[in-house]
């Protein structure tokens, strides 16, 4: 956990009281399909892959950090509340989970639409198709299987 004076927000790791929110969160972005759908006995289920954004006991952004095995991590349902949009609290959210990261770790990556966001925090463009771990296991289940516009990143960690 850690606050951030200058942005006046606290950004840790979530807990199942969270769940709620963080389902009502990426809600506002899966109705327009720029991230899945989550429910929140799937956000409860996952929640140790979460960090959150709070100030004054309110969720204003979350995102997720899963763990495909062999050193190869993904960011998913990195949302921001629309209204706190700007502020850094993307970058925050990543810092906090590069700095947990296991040893092991030595990729992560991202499908998303705000590909300039994640080239300011260190990624870079890469075809999709080097990650059939996640086209596999969620893509195939995404309404945009077989004309998906987003973009893939990935950051490579060396240690």
């Amino acid at each position: 956990m850690c606050k951030d004076e200058q942005i006046d927000a606290t950004v840790r790791k979530a807990c199942l009281e969270d769940a709620k929110a963080i389902v009502e969160l990426t809600n506002i972005y899966s109705v327009q399909q720029i991230v899945l759908p989550r429910t929140v006995e799937d956000v409860k289920e996952h929640i140790k892959n979460f960090v959150v954004v709070e100030h004054e006991n309110k969720l204003l952004a979350c995102c997720a950090c899963r763990d495909f095995g062999n050193g190869l991590f993904e960011i998913r349902s990195l949302v921001v509340n629309p209204a706190s949009a700007g502020k850094g609290y993307g970058r925050l959210m990543i810092e906090l989970i590069f700095a947990n990261l296991p040893e092991n770790a030595n990729r992560v990556f991202a499908l998303t639409y705000q590909g300039g966001f994640f080239k300011k925090v260190g990624f870079h463009l890469v075809n999709r198709e080097i990650f059939p771990e996640k086209i596999w296991s969620d893509c195939v289940n995404c309404p945009k299987v077989d004309c998906c516009d987003e973009e893939a990143y990935l950051r490579l960690i060396e240690r």
